[in-house]
């Protein structure tokens, strides 16, 4: 990941230069992490994603989805960041009024990319734990069917469920929701070799 040439920026900073900034970035901790642009399938997968959650909550109140365009942020971390899909329960709460950042995504979607698979599965899913409303991971691999699913169960317990059959259906634990792969990987191409540049979180 690279970084900004400043070693240290505050929070306040960090939003300022956003608000002006080409490209989007997050900030972990101090330090500023621009973020590329995306693969053509992780485009597609979070697409598709996107689009089918939004269709099935069209006439709900209870839920909500947004794309990458939304910021989190994660006081327990000192984290700003662009999941690629989250889902929010009742009303988003917005971080000091601020409507281009929310704090209590219940269901958060994350494609993953060659850069940033292993961040994704670990030090990404320890500081999305500190949020009170996080319920539920869904963690998709863009060069494979592949998805994993991490739901709540308790206080420090999460069941993992695996999917890698095309014929197979992903249902949300916590949301009222079923996709398949075959809707979810609608129009993805394996053979595509992903940018070694990509560093979308």
């Amino acid at each position: 990941m690279q970084l900004t040439q400043k070693q240290y920026y505050t929070p306040e900073e960090y939003l300022k230069l956003e608000a002006t900034a080409d490209y989007k970035s997050e900030y972990i901790e101090g330090q500023i992490i621009p973020m590329a642009g995306a693969s053509i399938n992780h485009n597609r997968i979070t697409g598709n994603f996107y689009a089918e959650l939004n269709f099935a909550f069209r006439q709900q109140d209870k839920y909500e989805v947004f794309n990458s365009d939304m910021r989190l942020w994660i006081p327990q971390k000192l984290i700003y960041t662009y999941p690629d899909v989250m889902i929010i329960a009742d009303e988003p709460e917005f971080f000091n009024n601020r409507k281009d950042t929310i704090t209590n995504p219940q269901v958060i979607i994350e494609v993953l990319s060659k850069s940033t698979k292993g961040y994704d599965r670990e030090d990404k899913f320890a500081a999305y734990r500190t949020i009170p409303s996080f319920q539920e991971y869904v963690l998709i691999d863009q060069t494979r069917i592949h998805v994993e699913q991490f739901s709540k169960t308790g206080k420090k317990r999460w069941n993992l469920y695996e999917y890698d059959e095309e014929d197979e259906n992903i249902s949300l634990v916590t949301v009222p929701f079923k996709i398949s792969l075959q809707n979810l990987y609608n129009k993805v191409k394996f053979g595509v070799v992903e940018s070694e540049s990509e560093n979308n979180s």
